[in-house]
């Protein structure tokens, strides 16, 4: 297990800065996701860890060594790529002996390793199956068994799921997370794909336009985001408008045009100050539709619905904006009309934020 560092990492394509002084650790044996839309810079800075890039500027260290400048095939590091990379002309088994053979590893050796790693990844006795009659799933295994042959310390994956479909996304999230933890391997994960990084990471860094804006657990990055940009790239969120009142014990009253809401402030950092202006963030989940008195109290009209078999989505007009709401394993369903309807949130599902 190795941990990887980087500190104040620029890297600059031409007049457009893709990276703007990243710094952040991840542990050893830790598997870290990378997570953020197209274009936030989340691919380059994992090119700078695997050695595909030099940075403009900053360092990266495995473990204490400064690998900055140290081409890829010395950093004791192996990336799968999306597109899998392998070879058509080549079987499976040589496809993963590859990096051995230019190693110079005797063939003795590299039959043992590939037979090895093959039941590591679960595809026992497949070494002699081309590469054309392997499915989608099994390349990615076969993509897999490649970098782990060479028994690296830090495994590096560039969207590795993005080309299967979504019951083998499922199976293969697991396998990923099992191969990194039962080898002991320190493993970094780039994704644009929220629900494969809250399943499967042990810490996430959140990036926007270059930039971290959190690092955190999943729980931490879902429940309790320090930014508009966090809380609505992780999963949906209702956004609300107001102004401070008051801050007490980590909880702010806030004025909204639909009436006061408490909610509790996210970033330890910052207190609002009386009259300054927030930005109040709901999961859909977390507004109840109530019949009865809770905290929080807002109403207004259902206006459309979509009913999802195990969950049903409202959307409800509102003095504060359109929220939607999310009911599971629903009883009884409401129909869009006149009838007024009051949702409530928990204090603690509230989340104030600075503005932007």
């Amino acid at each position: 297990m190795e941990s990887i560092r980087a500190e104040s990492v620029v890297k600059s394509f031409g007049s457009t800065r893709a990276l703007d002084g990243i710094s952040l650790r991840i542990e050893p044996g830790e598997l870290f996701f990378l997570l953020g839309a197209s274009g936030c810079g989340k691919t380059t800075l994992l090119r700078c860890i695997a050695g595909l890039e030099t940075p403009s500027s900053g360092a990266v260290f495995f473990g204490e060594r400064d690998v900055t400048q140290m081409p890829p095939h010395k950093r004791e590091a192996a990336m799968v790529f999306q597109s899998y990379a392998l070879w058509p002309h080549l079987t499976v088994g040589q496809n993963i002996a590859f990096g051995l053979e230019e190693r110079r590893v005797p063939k003795p050796e590299i039959k043992r390793r590939v037979e090895e790693v093959l039941e590591m990844v679960r595809l026992p006795g497949f070494g002699g199956r081309s590469i054309d009659q392997m499915s989608g799933g099994q390349q990615q295994r076969v993509s897999l068994a490649r970098a782990l042959v060479v028994k690296p310390k830090c495994l590096l994956l560039d969207e590795p799921l993005s080309n299967l479909d979504a019951q083998l996304r499922v199976e293969m999230r697991r396998e990923i997370r099992r191969i990194v933890k039962d080898n002991g391997l320190t493993g970094i994960y780039v994704t644009h794909d929220q629900e494969e990084a809250l399943a499967m990471a042990d810490r996430m860094a959140v990036m926007t336009r270059g930039r971290i804006g959190q690092i955190g657990t999943p729980e931490e990055i879902y429940r309790t985001p320090h930014s508009a940009d966090v809380a609505n790239f992780i999963g949906e969120t209702n956004l609300i408008d107001g102004t401070a009142i008051e801050t007490r014990e980590g909880f702010t009253l806030v004025r909204t045009a639909a009436g006061p809401l408490v909610g509790r402030v996210s970033d330890p950092a910052w207190t609002p100050a009386a009259g300054e202006e927030v930005r109040l963030s709901i999961r859909p989940e977390a507004w109840h539709l109530h019949a009865d008195s809770g905290d929080n109290p807002v109403t207004g009209n259902i206006v459309e619905r979509s009913y999802l078999g195990q969950r049903i989505q409202y959307w409800v007009e509102t003095a504060a904006g359109c929220q939607q709401v999310v009911e599971m394993n629903p009883h009884v369903i409401h129909m869009p009309g006149d009838e007024k309807i009051t949702l409530h949130a928990r204090h603690d599902d509230v989340v104030v934020l600075k503005p932007s």
